[in-house]
């Protein structure tokens, strides 16, 4: 920095619990105190950006260790109107070092840039690679970046980084002066490796300027090869449609088969099994570990998932007398009427009883062994003492590898080595997690750079289209740009646009049903093409922004309108509510009848090989509306059940299910379930008689079981509890009772 002064990108790649926090700590030090050949101060200040969490703990300490003189350091954390004041007095007063949130993050990114080009000053930000959930104006700003996969993760509570922060606030274009960015991350994204990395020589593409690597950490014993007692789960299982009764009715297979598996996941019946592997898994190998006092972590797919599993946790602990506590974290609200009448939030007493202040402080009591997660603390949670993961949701890339490092830290006290840990996988496979992994064992590297022509190639598409005009750019931008406008005149400006382009859409829309009523398939089609071309024209201007907001920082276009373009469709997009309507699938009289998790070999994955490269962002805008492809609802269900093979009807739930079938066919329990309660129904002694009944008449079909069944009042008792729990039985001769 020294030879460059102010002004350059850094990407600084380091592993995963290799003590990053200190490198920073130092890295800000260092910066604040440094100084040219002419003995001035090359950094008015330097800004560090990291998690609320973080900074009331680790980075504040390590960095207040380091300034050891008193106020020197600022931290901005509050929320309300006074951060802005906040920020500018620290800055503009000389505060050697400023810490900030990643809420707090765009103000203070446009005061140093305001103070950047007004006096001279000049600053260096460091960004961590700290995770958060989606609140303020951090979130806002990132929501016009992020891909269609970010935003759906993001909307069931997911978190973004401090890296995705920077990219998405750096409203400084290419060529801008007095401002160094120092980026840390141990999984760099593709968009990171091009906006920060640096070219050693001409013709070669962006790299990392320093690189501390998972080999180099695992090999000097700061962290810990966390594939090395890998575990993959098989699950195998098959649906029924209900018979006769099922709507047979057409549906869009993508949407059906990801409604079906979410269906599964859901299912009481798949979600007990589960649990019953973990719990059993972590006190035989997990808890013994560390003198005892071993945690694990189970990671879900969705906020609803990870009520489902806390309440099925805690009943499994109940009934078996275990001594274990258990926590759950997810942002946000979640309604799950199965679950309970009112919506469930991470403080609720069901969940989390024992919850006091914060999760990371709660979990670190010996008292709480197992933490549930969704779309949270899979990213930036240091806790050195989980020594277990049961992972139960789709991971690749960066995912799979931020998620799986938080068993890697290192931990030694009282005599005492964390040289062991456990990863239980019911959702990937063991070849997807490797090769995760391996593009970041070493140096992460791109396959290629964003080719910045697909900016000017996907404005001249939108401009050919003809659904605006450069007079109708030019009227936004003005209202946009205009200090002394205001809403009134801004929607003056864009909503005559967005109206034509509505009541188009609307009209075809309309002309497609009449044509369909008629029976004219030529005028329906014509219809349908317009619809179909007003909804590829709004997802190819949110290809522009993604595109125009990541390249504009590294390339200067040099054009207006191209900046007008991008003014013209951010007001634009969110006025175009129109889409094209998926089909619901119904799931009403679909059954779960067989079931079966089986754990593949135990498996010490090995890195080192070729790793595969990260590619860069291709958003060309030249995708199209298809029809998506339709089939059978039972059809689907019986392709599905052909993927999973491996299931025979001496499978429990099959069995299961099989003597549901002729207790539903018994009108004494049909009746008492009508009139008591479940607990009185539970008690029946007609219950009890009726199931031996059941074994007996199931005899035929399922001769192995019955015949233990007949055997063992246990057995029975054992199935008459998986019958009235996840099997349903009481409830469903409530609703034929009904």
């Amino acid at each position: 920095m020294l030879d460059e002064g102010p002004g350059g990108k850094y990407l600084i790649q380091h592993s995963a619990g290799s003590g990053k926090t200190n490198s920073i700590a130092w890295t800000a030090h260092l910066l604040a105190d440094l100084h040219d050949a002419r003995d001035e101060k090359v950094f008015s200040s330097v800004v560090v950006v990291s998690d609320r969490n973080v900074i009331d703990t680790q980075l504040q300490e390590a960095i207040f260790a380091f300034e050891r003189t008193t106020g020197v350091v600022a931290t901005i954390t509050n929320e309300s109107g006074a951060k802005s004041g906040q920020l500018a007095e620290a800055l503009a007063g000389g505060k050697k070092i400023v810490v900030c949130t990643i809420q707090t993050f765009p103000f203070a990114l446009k005061a140093v840039q305001d103070l950047a080009a007004t006096s001279g000053k000049r600053f260096a930000v460091i960004a961590d690679e700290a995770h958060s959930s989606q609140t303020g104006d951090a979130a806002s700003k990132l929501k016009q970046v992020l891909s269609a996969e970010e935003l759906a993760e993001m909307q069931d509570g997911g978190e973004f980084s401090a890296e995705d922060v920077l990219a998405a606030n750096m409203a400084a274009k290419a060529g801008a002066s007095g401002i160094s960015f120092i980026a840390f991350t141990a999984t760099p994204k593709a968009k990171t490796l091009e906006l920060f990395g640096r070219r050693p020589d001409a013709g070669s593409l962006p790299a990392p300027f320093h690189v501390y690597s998972m080999r180099q950490a695992i090999e000097e014993g700061f962290i810990l090869d966390v594939l090395k007692n890998y575990t993959p789960y098989a699950l195998a299982f098959r649906l029924a449609n209900g018979g006769e009764e099922m709507d047979d009715r057409e549906v869009e297979r993508s949407a059906a088969q990801k409604a079906l598996m979410q269906w599964v996941k859901l299912h009481p019946w798949n979600i007990a099994q589960k649990v019953a592997i973990v719990v059993e898994h972590y006190r035989s190998m997990v808890m013994p570990l560390l003198d005892g006092r071993a945690k694990a972590m189970v990671v879900v797919e969705s906020r609803k998932e990870a009520v489902r599993w806390q309440i099925a946790m805690q009943k499994y602990i109940a009934e078996k007398g275990y001594g274990l506590g258990t926590l759950v974290a997810f942002s946000g609200e979640v309604d799950d009427p199965e679950s309970g009448p009112e919506p469930f939030t991470e403080t609720s007493k069901v969940l989390n009883p024992g919850l006091r202040g914060d999760i990371r402080e709660t979990f670190k009591g010996p008292e709480f062994h197992v933490l549930i997660v969704a779309n949270k603390f899979q990213t930036g949670f240091d806790q050195p003492l989980l020594c277990g993961m049961y992972v139960d949701r789709r991971l690749a890339g960066i995912q799979a590898v931020q998620t799986l490092s938080r068993l890697n830290r290192a931990y030694s006290a009282g005599g005492i080595t964390k040289d062991t840990t456990y990863i239980l996988d019911f959702a990937n496979s063991a070849e997807d997690i490797l090769t995760a992994f391996r593009t970041y064992y070493e140096t992460a590297e791109l396959e290629a750079v964003t080719d910045p022509d697909q900016v000017l190639d996907l404005r001249a598409k939108l401009d050919a289209l003809g659904y605006y005009d450069d007079f109708e750019v030019d009227r936004v931008v003005r209202a946009e740009l205009d200090p002394k406008a205001n809403h009134a005149s801004l929607s003056a400006a864009i909503e005559p646009v967005a109206d034509r382009l509505l009541k188009s859409f609307r009209a075809a829309k309309e002309a497609g049903i009449a044509a369909r009523a008629a029976g004219d398939d030529r005028a329906a089609l014509v219809a349908k093409q317009t619809q179909d071309a007003l909804t590829l024209f709004k997802t190819n201007m949110g290809a522009f922004l993604r595109l125009y907001s990541f390249l504009s920082q590294i390339f200067d276009y040099g054009s207006s309108a191209i900046e007008a373009r991008s003014i013209f469709y951010r007001r634009l997009i969110p006025l175009l509510d129109f889409g094209r309507e998926r089909e619901g699938v119904d799931l009403s009289k679909v059954e779960l009848t067989h079931h079966k998790l089986t754990a593949k070999d135990r498996t010490n994955l090995t890195l080192g090989s070729a790793a595969e490269k990260l590619k860069p962002m291709t958003e060309t805008g030249s995708g199209e509306v298809q029809d998506k492809e339709k089939a059978l609802l039972s059809e689907i269900l019986a392709r599905m059940n052909d993927l999973f093979t491996g299931v025979t009807d001496n499978d429990l739930l099959s069995y299961a299910m099989a003597v549901k079938g002729k207790l539903m066919e018994n009108e004494t329990l049909t009746q008492q379930a009508g009139s008591n309660q479940k607990e009185q129904f539970d008690n029946s002694p007609v219950l009890k008689a009726a199931i031996m009944d059941a074994v007996i008449g199931a005899l035929d079909a399922h001769s192995a079981m019955s015949r233990q069944a007949l055997e063992s009042q246990a057995i029975r008792d054992g199935l008459k509890a998986a019958l009235m729990g996840p099997g349903r039985l009481y409830e469903t001769l409530r609703e034929r009772a009904a």
